[in-house]
């Protein structure tokens, strides 16, 4: 048995030795192991996904009238038949104004023909910050709950990048996974809108990095040949946590204790400090080979792989008999040890094409979390139940994730974004002209299928533009500018 410092002597050249990409391919591209990390991935992935888009019912509108206290009952109710409404509301604008009463009867002759702005409303459910914090006649500022959410998620993906790429994959998990349990309980409590819009932002700046890193870690763990495939079950993922948003807040509507529900789990993703790994190229990039080693043995292991005697050698640190240093994989290129953080990221801004790209996703990101956003948002003003459309819009990113994943490789990453692209397009251009419910429904979730297939897209194919040390800072770079696109799009009812 070889002692510990030849053990380390020999391991402390892993990252020169072997290409990983190769190596993964001995040990079992998408094998039990990476299935099982899959699996508590995509259960932080369902979590964050109810918390990045529970705002749209937390915040959703509300019907309402203007209080008529010569003509209230106790305690006042909304309905749309009334009798009195004729006389004392107009026939348009009555959420916000009412008639000038001149008597204190509930009479026609007690109102005359004169309107005012009214201070006091009645609203129908209740259940939503609207009625709670009295924010009736204010639309701006319900919708500026999602501006705020989405401005904390525009500084949370570097944030949780730079974590990330300074201390670990699993360190960046779980605390993304953790931390908005705390704000977002807080929430749940709160009796203050300005207070609300505070802890609306803290929750999304200390718990939004969930998506990126857990997609991260997703695609370092398996073979090159699998990377759509891990890309879109995250993405399928992903709509599976909106679906059950729209199911909870349809079960348990009112605000307060829907917050409660959906939070409180949270805490029990400390746990995965027992159960995830840190990712091993992570490992390799930081010079951390011992590490990076056991948990490649631990994959050969779980994946039952057979590892070439020359490999198992190197991964356990038993002297080589060869005369020098020996790489396993000799028709494969190996990258060259890489430089010092700072100076990388120095490099790949100095690069004109590193830049070119970065602007080019960039306006990418923008275009498709706009579109994106803005039809999950919007969903719930189409005609008929709110949840069902909900639900519909993010069950179809499950086909488009998946025809994501049989036109990538097949037709290239560019040509199957930009053909998206332009059906996306097409079909929002069309819906404003469109009179027919279910044609809307229709056209919207053809956007939505088609929008989510380019998400999908664009997620693997930044991965894939950027080197391994800087991959989740250039993701993070990229992905903070398309929230200019997320931060807009709750605006957009505004303009209906």
């Amino acid at each position: 048995m070889p002692s510990n410092t030849q053990s380390t002597q020999t391991r402390s050249a892993l990252s020169k030795e072997i290409d990983i990409d190769a190596l993964i391919v001995q040990l079992g591209q998408f094998g039990r192991y990476q299935r099982w990390v899959f699996a508590y991935l995509g259960l932080a992935i369902i979590f964050t996904s109810i918390y990045n888009c529970q705002y749209v019912f937390n915040a959703a509108g509300d019907n309402y009238r203007c209080k008529v206290p010569e003509c209230e009952q106790s305690p006042p109710v909304y309905s749309r038949t009334e009798p009195w409404r004729k006389f004392a509301l107009p026939s348009k604008g009555y959420n916000c104004y009412r008639k000038i009463p001149i008597g204190k009867s509930c009479a026609p002759e007690s109102f005359s023909n004169t309107t005012r702005r009214c201070y006091s409303w009645v609203y129908e459910g209740g259940t939503t910050i609207v009625a709670e914090f009295d924010l009736a006649c204010q639309e701006w500022k319900r919708t500026l709950v999602g501006t705020i959410h989405n401005f904390g998620v525009f500084l949370a993906i570097p944030l949780t990048a730079a974590v990330s790429d300074t201390y670990g994959r699993r360190f960046a998990l779980i605390g993304t996974c953790v931390a908005p349990a705390v704000f977002g309980l807080l929430r749940a409590f709160c009796r203050n809108y300005v207070v609300y819009l505070f802890l609306e932002f803290v929750e999304a700046l200390v718990g939004n990095g969930t998506y990126s890193t857990a997609f991260i870690i997703a695609l370092e763990i398996v073979g090159l040949k699998m990377r759509v495939l891990g890309g879109n079950i995250i993405q399928s993922t992903y709509a599976v946590g909106q679906i059950l948003t729209a199911i909870i807040a349809w079960v348990i509507p009112y605000w307060r204790t829907f917050t409660i529900v959906i939070f409180t789990p949270s805490f029990l993703f400390i746990f995965y400090i027992f159960f995830v790994e840190e990712s091993f190229r992570w490992l390799m990039v930081k010079g951390h080979d011992d590490e990076a080693a056991r948990i490649l043995l631990k994959v050969a292991k779980w994946n039952n792989a057979h590892l070439l005697p020359e490999t198992k050698a190197i991964l356990t640190g038993e002297p080589s008999k060869f005369s020098r240093p020996w790489n396993p994989f000799p028709l494969s290129t190996v990258p060259p040890p890489p430089p010092k953080e700072t100076r990388l990221m120095l490099k790949v801004l100095k690069s004109r094409t590193m830049m070119f790209r970065i602007i080019v996703v960039s306006f990418w990101w923008i275009s498709v979390t706009m579109i994106y956003y803005g039809l999950s948002i919007n969903s719930v003003s189409l005609v008929g139940n709110k949840y069902v459309n909900y639900m519909m819009t993010a069950f179809v990113e499950i086909p488009g994730s998946f025809l994501c994943f049989m036109t990538l490789d097949r037709f290239g990453r560019k040509s199957s974004i930009m053909t998206s692209f332009f059906i996306c397009g097409l079909s929002l251009l069309v819906l404003p002209i469109v009179k027919n419910p279910n044609l809307t429904i229709l056209l919207t979730l053809v956007g939505k299928m088609t929008i989510s297939l380019i998400f999908s897209g664009i997620y693997i194919y930044t991965v894939e533009l950027f080197p391994t040390s800087a991959r989740h800072r250039m993701l993070g770079i990229c992905s903070m500018t398309g929230r200019i696109g997320s931060m807009c799009a709750p605006q957009t009812p505004l303009l209906m």
